[in-house]
Order: structure tokens, then sequence, then C-alpha cells
């Protein structure tokens, strides 16, 4: 909602058409916070957390997870445009063998359990849990990018499901 207008100015269509495209959207927002939270998870991408990058680079396989590749993405992210980000994510995932990922998911589940104090859990199966959750939440924002503001794909559904 802009700024400028004030609350006064705002009739009922005009506070439903909000509430109509906040509901839409929050799936797409919610994923794609969930996906910047991931990703805040892991070492930032600073002088300090170089080594963890390049460790994970060289056993996953995939520059695509690369600090410098994702930038872009990731400041698109947090202006609530998730899709290049999720794309580029299920991209890297997709790219990676089983071994490559279970090395990336060590990688990654030293980091956490050094970060998050998980000790009791082994660090293969904290960077595993930690890479399908990535996965499906970038899947999450793809799926909730569809359009459903189109009437005749909302008809079209209607009518599969109905037998009309």
């Amino acid at each position: 909602m802009a700024p400028h207008l004030g609350a006064g100015r705002l009739d009922v269509e005009g506070v439903a058409g909000i509430a109509v495209v906040a509901a839409a959207h929050s799936d797409g927002y919610a994923a794609t916070g969930h996906l910047l939270g991931l990703l805040a998870a892991l070492p930032a991408p600073t002088k300090a957390g170089e080594r963890f990058w390049s460790d994970l680079w060289r056993p996953s396989g995939t520059a695509y997870l690369l600090p410098v590749n994702m930038k872009a993405q990731v400041l698109r992210s947090l202006e609530g445009e998730g899709t290049a980000l999720a794309r580029q994510i299920l991209s890297a995932i997709n790219e990676m063998t089983p071994p490559q990922r279970a090395a990336a998911g060590e990688v990654i589940g030293q980091a956490l359990a050094e970060s998050d104090h998980l000790p009791d859990l082994k660090t293969q199966v904290i960077g595993e849990l930690w890479l399908r959750d990535l996965e499906l939440t970038a899947w999450r924002v793809l799926h909730a990018d569809r359009r459903w503001d189109d009437p005749d794909g909302r008809q079209a559904f209607l009518a599969a499901w109905t037998g009309t």
C-alpha cells in the first residue's frame, strides 16, 4: 500500500483487493523468506566465511551455490521476488550426483553443528536435512509463483475437477 494513501481513503473494495493480493502471494513470500533464512544460517559470505564456501564448492561440484553467483538473486529475494534464486538453487541441487550431495551435506552439517550447537546430531544428517529443506522450499517458491489470477485457467481447473 502506498504510504501517501491514508486509511480514510480506502473503501471496502480497496481493503478486499489488498487482502486478495496478500493472500494470493503469501505462500510465495513466506517460502522466499524461509529460503533466505536457510541461507542466513550458513556462514556469511565474508572473508571469515570464505573457507566454508570454498569447502562447499569443491565437493558439491557446482558453482551455482557460490555467493558471487547467487548475490543478485538473493538481493532480488530480499525484495520479495524469489523465483530466480529458487531456480538457481534447484539447478545446483539437480546438478549434484548423490555422492556430491552427501559431501555437500557433510560440509553444511559441520557448519550448522558448530553455529547452532547441535552436537548430538551427525553432521551428515544435519546437512542432508538442510539440503532437503532448501530444495523443498525452492520448489514451494516456484510452485507459489503460478499465476492463479487467470480466469480461464481457474475455470479450466474447476471444470476438470467438477466434471463439467
